[in-house]
């Protein structure tokens, strides 16, 4: 007699997913009241207004008062508020929320989950990704192909980064102190019964052997052999400008082309390019590449500075308060930073 342990077992089969499309429902951002000007920086370090202009395109970051109780997690929060008001949506209604961030205050809990409760988004699941300047896009990314695969509906995504704090304001972090200020920007991403919205084309890549390249070393032992102790603070981002700059003008120019071709597409079907603001001259030699309009290639660095994973979301917010980013165009997100990482995202939307 066969006993019902011995009788082969079905595979269970995984449910179909719906033929299901992802919209672009909302977006918000949030920037800090302070700004630090060229001026202000050439106070306390060898440099100018006219150096820094020259070499990166900024003239002003924003940066956070603590004071006023500011920090990653209320960029954050009031950055996703406002895209949930922009959808017309109850933060209850959200499934996911996925925080992209290098500077959240603590490890545990995860600044997701304290920003999910300052909102009210009490059936949301929430993480943290942490891939730096890339972070917004990759999570994008993630929500995208949640929603895609019919297991969400609704997920709100947040890119923030607090780096201010981080910053070496002094002559031997010269470098790396006038490129870099504070911005949330967030976006809800939802469910829809037209399959032709979302995603065409997508890229999300690492180089892990040049994490060295743009670092911040907690302690002593984070900082890796033959590094210029001259210029290396633990708590402050370090940062090899020549090679990073090197790595991105290449980088950023080969991954709009690799996406493209994805896609199938030219650059000029390309209605807008929300590129992460890492320096002026990295975005005028990909306009130049592809011949891209500069109406197409939107740019705030001037008065912003690389706000690492808040720079794509707050473009993006800018651009749709503006009526430039709008339902029905073909828009390309792209970002890269430390790890290294680089990825984009195509959409319809």
């Amino acid at each position: 007699m066969t006993t019902p342990s011995a009788l082969p077992r079905s595979r269970l089969r995984p449910p179909e997913p719906p033929k299901v499309g992802v919209r672009l429902a909302g977006t918000g951002s949030c920037l800090p009241a302070d700004r630090l000007t060229n001026h202000e920086l050439a106070l306390v370090m060898e440099t100018s207004d006219e150096w820094i202009r020259q070499r990166t395109g900024v003239a002003e970051r924003r940066v956070v008062n603590h004071e006023r109780h500011e920090s990653t997690t209320t960029l954050s929060a009031e950055a996703l508020r406002r895209a949930l008001v922009d959808a017309n949506m109850d933060p209850a209604e959200l499934d996911m929320l996925i925080l992209a961030t290098v500077t959240g205050e603590m490890t545990c809990p995860s600044t997701a989950c304290r920003v999910a409760a300052m909102v009210g988004a009490k059936n949301a699941g929430a993480y943290d990704v942490a891939a730096a300047c890339s972070g917004f896009v990759f999570s994008m990314n993630t929500a995208h192909d949640l929603i895609r695969g019919g297991s969400y509906r609704a997920i709100g995504i947040i890119g923030c980064d607090v780096l201010s704090p981080y910053m070496n304001y002094s002559d031997a972090g010269r470098g790396t102190a006038i490129l870099f200020g504070d911005a949330a920007g967030a976006a809800v991403l939802r469910a829809t019964d037209d399959a032709s919205m979302g995603i065409i084309a997508q890229v999300m890549k690492a180089n892990g052997t040049r994490w060295h390249d743009l670092y911040m070393p907690m302690t002593q032992r984070d900082i890796p052999a033959g590094a210029d102790m001259a210029h290396v603070r633990t708590r402050c981002l370090q940062m090899n400008g020549r090679e990073v700059y090197k790595f991105a003008v290449t980088t950023f120019c080969d991954l709009i082309e690799e996406t493209l071709g994805k896609a199938g597409i030219a650059a000029d079907r390309v209605d807008q390019f929300v590129c992460h603001q890492s320096n002026a001259r990295i975005l005028d030699s990909a306009r130049e590449r592809f011949g891209i309009p500069a109406e197409k290639m939107y740019v705030n660095i001037d008065r912003i500075g690389n706000t690492s994973a808040g720079s794509v979301p707050l473009c993006l917010d800018e651009l749709r308060q503006m009526g430039r980013v709008k339902e029905g165009q073909v828009v390309l997100f792209v970002a890269f930073g430390g790890g290294l990482t680089w990825g984009s995202s195509l959409w319809q939307l």
